[in-house]
Formats: structure tokens, sequence, C-alpha cells
């Protein structure tokens, strides 16, 4: 008898050791991600610290493709890699598996019901699963998901308090980041339009033209002026003319390659950054976007606004152009001559 209850004590001590080795990890993930303020470091560095630390292969974000996160990810973040260990899920689907419950989920049984959790088709692979939700502003967003072929590593019954904590930290560290994310990109971005404000534009075409100089690409830069826009606004208000600069950066925005640059610049003025493209190219977008105005009037109740605009189209190739605001001036250079030309002339 006394034997067995030395076993009994010692198997006891070497669960409560095994229990410290795991918590004191799961601090190391929580510590490692907690300073990180941006989404696509704060990923990568969270999924990489769960495999390293715990030796798990299969680890992965879901996203519900309603959510506000996802909103946020798709405009902060790029990476094809981190991409690569994100699943998105309707929302519908995710919630009829995981419920809107914040505490974690062991499955070791009905894998193949889960499979629109899956980065692909790995119902044959895994055995057991746990699904930890992360919520944001107080809703579940998303989960963050283990997976092993063994059917034991989260078999149903075992603890998953320090599952649920570690749920309960990254979901912390997303609103910390979103918040970040946000504030950084209303640093660059015009508030009104939602386009890239001079600043931002300013940094965008010293990149491009340096691209363009070192790969010997075409790159155009169109320097835009709505016509008669003070007169809109003392006919119909401030608020009209705010309507009608959003109006006119929607319509860009909707025209313009992926790959295009546009900022409101000041005003009633824009930049267009035009990477690949010439001058006689540039010309050629401008024409249609000056088509698209004079087929789509901006209403005001029971009448129409008609846009007009003026511009100056330069090129990194043009003589003189030595860098990105050479380039830039030469663009409002020809701005200045081609509303110059539409002014009506004073007769002496």
């Amino acid at each position: 008898m006394q034997i067995e209850h030395r076993d009994d004590k010692d198997s006891l001590f070497a669960r409560l050791q095994e229990n410290e080795e795991v918590s004191e990890k799961f601090w190391e993930v929580e510590v490692s991600v907690l300073s990180i303020l941006n989404f696509k470091d704060f990923f990568d560095r969270l999924l990489t610290e769960i495999r390293d630390n715990f030796d798990v292969d299969h680890v992965w974000i879901s996203m519900i493709s309603s959510g506000k996160v996802f909103s946020f990810l798709k405009s902060f973040v790029a990476s094809e890699e981190f991409l690569r260990h994100l699943n998105v899920v309707e929302k519908v689907d995710f919630l009829d598996i995981v419920g809107a419950s914040t505490k974690p989920k062991l499955i070791n049984t009905g894998l193949g019901k889960l499979t629109c959790l899956y980065l692909f088709d790995q119902s044959t692979e895994f055995k057991s699963m746990a699904i930890v939700p992360i919520t944001f502003d107080g809703e579940v967003c998303g989960s963050l998901n283990f997976a092993d072929p063994s059917s034991e590593r989260f078999r149903p019954g075992l603890d998953p308090r320090l599952l649920e904590q570690l749920g309960v930290v990254v979901s912390i560290c997303l609103s910390n980041v979103a918040a970040h994310e946000e504030l950084k990109a209303l640093a660059f971005k015009d508030p009104l339009t939602e386009l890239l404000n001079r600043r931002a534009m300013e940094k965008a075409l010293k990149r491009e033209f340096n691209r363009a100089r070192r790969y010997m690409i075409p790159l155009a830069l169109v320097f835009m002026d709505l016509d008669d826009f003070k007169q809109i606004n003392d006919t119909y208000g401030h608020d009209i003319g705010d309507d009608v600069l959003k109006f006119v950066a929607t319509a860009m925005s909707s025209m313009s390659r992926q790959s295009d640059i546009i900022a409101r610049f000041a005003g009633d003025e824009f930049v267009l950054i035009l990477p690949g493209t010439t001058t006689q190219e540039a010309q050629a977008y401008i024409d249609r976007l000056r088509f698209y105005f004079m087929d789509h009037k901006m209403d005001v109740g029971d009448t129409q606004i008609e846009i007009g605009f003026s511009c100056g189209i330069a090129s990194a190739v043009d003589e003189g152009v030595t860098d990105s605001p050479l380039l830039l001036k030469r663009a409002d250079e020809l701005l200045f001559k081609a509303k110059s030309m539409k002014r009506p002339k004073v007769k002496a």
C-alpha cells in the first residue's frame, strides 16, 4: 500500500510538473505577441511560437468573412505567406460548428463535419482538433485552430483553461493591433475621400520613380484639378462640394488598376501615379474618365452637377525630370497650362 501511495504521489508530481511546463510555454507565447502592433507580424509570430513551443505542425487561423477583422486584414496584410495560414469561413457555417461561445472545443470524432474550417482537404490527416474562439469588439470573429494526427492530442475531457486563456490574450492583442493599424492608416489617408493623402503620395511617388528608373519601365503622373469647383461650393454649399470630391474619388478608383496610386493632393486637386504607363496610355485613361463624367452627372435633388476637370500629364522620361519632386512639378506646370487655355481671354 505504501508503494502504491508513493506511486500516486510520483504520478501527481509528474502531472503538476508537466502542467507547469505547459503553462510556461503558453506564457512565452503570450509575452511574445503582446507588444506587436501590426497584423502580419502578430499572426506570423503567434503561429510560429505555437509551432515551436508545442510541436504542433497544423495550426492556423479561421476568420469569419463578414467580420470587421477580416476587412482589416484585407486592407493591411498583403503577405501571401500569411494568407496560406488563413481560412475564411461564412458566419453561418462557423457558428454552426463553434457557436457564439468563447470556450475552446476539443474534438476527436466527426472531424469530417469541420471541413469548412480547414485550409484544404485535411480530413484524412487529422484525428483531433482544438478550436479556440477569438473575439473582436465583444463578438466571436474567428478561431485559432490546432490539429494533430493523434486522436489523443486534443481529446474531449482535457483541461482547456490554458487554451481559453490564450484565446483571451489573442483577442486582446487583436483589438490593440486593429486600433493601431487603423490609426496608422488615418495618418496616410484623406479622411473625406479615403484616398491617400499628400504625404503618402509623395512617399509612393518617390518609390515608384526610383523603381521606374532602375528597371527602365514607364511611369506617368497625372495632376488633376476640378473645373469650377469654387462655383459648386458657392452655389450648392460645402457639403455638396464634399460629395462631389467623394464622387470623383470613387469614379477614379473604380476605373483604375490595382497597381495605380490615387491621392487627394489638396482641395479639389488629385494626383494619379500610373506605374508601367506611358504618357499616351495615361492620356487614354484620362479620356475614359472624361467620357465617364460626361455620361454620369452627380444628382443633387432635382438637378445634376456636371463634373469637369483639367490635368497635366508628365512622364519619368521627360526632359529635365531627374527625381520625383521634379516629375510632380512638371505635371503641375502642364496642369496650369491646361487651365490657362480654358480661361476666357480678356479683350484689350
